[in-house]
């Protein structure tokens, strides 16, 4: 059983390296099996990725195979492997150990099989060993063969071949030729930094291929945010090394969709961010959300769940803003936060 490790940032292809590996193995006639961690509700999660037992719980009519058994032989990619919770994750590694499936509801090993485990994660997992949300040593057992995918900003000999792909699939989607894409236009789009990654690249040829179908795509056929990123224009890449600037990261939010927790969180646990930063960031979202932290971790991109953590780093780090500044607009809004804010903050702060 082989195990590769995968931390990125959000949606750079990692699924499609995850095939590129399977298919260039001697187990690619062997089935590939995709899960995505973070989409199936803990109390599901055992019983897809191991089976269950006819009558372990309602609705269990029959005995079930799991992922893991469905991928004999083949390659099991689990992505956003991050976000499982510490049983889960007991589990795996009882798992990824002996290579044991015990059923749910069964009181013995079921089978044993071979499989290629791929695990992928834009968390920082380190991190995560710190807070005591991830164990270490599924950490290690995983870290087999470490792969980093580099967002597209980083490698933009990808864009061209990759916008190019996501044409034709959308042209045969649509029933269309594939669009021609001039030399200038095709610059412009090596140019942009792409802040929400193969996604953002993807959803950019489909929104062209309905628009132009089989027609050339000149520059100022591209969406308005391309058009604003030329070369030479203040973008992630101008960025000196080792200075992310709070203005990039807030567009990375806002713009390319990407989490609190990946783009402010983890540079600031690895003291390339200040806290004078975070602040700056944390500012320019409440005068967006005119002062509500509740509306502010929606636009940051986190799960609801996320408040309480959300508001305890920006007080345990000396970030969290006064709200009452950004509601001076006519009309103002309701106090949402209000009961969190009457047991943990200050009279005046939030």
């Amino acid at each position: 059983m082989r195990k590769y490790s995968s931390p990125e940032k959000a949606e750079v292809g990692k699924e499609v390296v995850a095939r590129l590996i399977h298919q260039t193995s001697q187990r690619a006639q062997n089935p590939l099996v995709t899960i995505n961690c973070a989409g199936v509700p803990d109390s599901l999660l055992e019983s897809e990725l191991f089976g269950h037992m006819r009558g372990s719980f309602t609705d269990a009519y029959h005995d079930k195979r799991g992922w893991l058994d469905e991928a004999h032989g083949g390659t099991l990619f689990m992505d956003e492997v991050g976000d499982m919770s510490l049983r889960m994750q007991g589990l795996l590694l009882r798992f990824l150990e002996n290579g044991e499936i015990q059923r749910v509801g069964s009181d013995r090993v079921c089978s044993k099989i071979d499989v290629r485990v791929i695990a992928a994660t834009n968390r920082n997992l380190v991190a995560r060993i710190a807070d005591q949300s991830f164990r270490e040593d599924l950490y290690y057992r995983l870290n087999v063969i470490h792969v980093t995918i580099p967002p597209l900003r980083e490698r933009r000999e990808d864009i061209s071949p990759l916008f190019d792909h996501f044409l034709r699939v959308h042209g045969r989607q649509h029933r269309v030729d594939p669009a021609r894409v001039p030399e200038e236009t095709m610059a412009r789009l090596v140019a942009y930094d792409w802040p929400g990654n193969v996604r953002e690249l993807k959803s950019a040829a489909e929104r062209l291929v309905i628009r132009k179908g089989a027609e050339i795509i000149a520059p100022q056929d591209l969406p308005r945010e391309i058009m604003g990123k030329l070369p030479g224009s203040t973008t992630v890449a101008a960025v000196p090394p080792g200075r992310l600037t709070p203005d990039v990261l807030f567009e990375r939010m806002s713009v390319g969709g990407e989490s609190f927790w990946t783009v402010v969180y983890e540079p600031f646990i690895a003291r390339d961010l200040t806290r004078g930063d975070v602040r700056m960031i944390v500012s320019r979202g409440l005068e967006r959300t005119k002062g509500s932290y509740k509306a502010l971790v929606q636009s940051f991109n986190l799960d609801p769940s996320d408040y309480g953590r959300f508001l305890s780093f920006l007080r345990k780090h000396e970030c969290h803003m006064p709200f009452l500044q950004f509601r001076a607009l006519p009309g103002g809004l309701v106090d949402d936060d209000q009961p969190f804010h009457r047991k943990s903050a200050a009279p005046g702060s939030r």
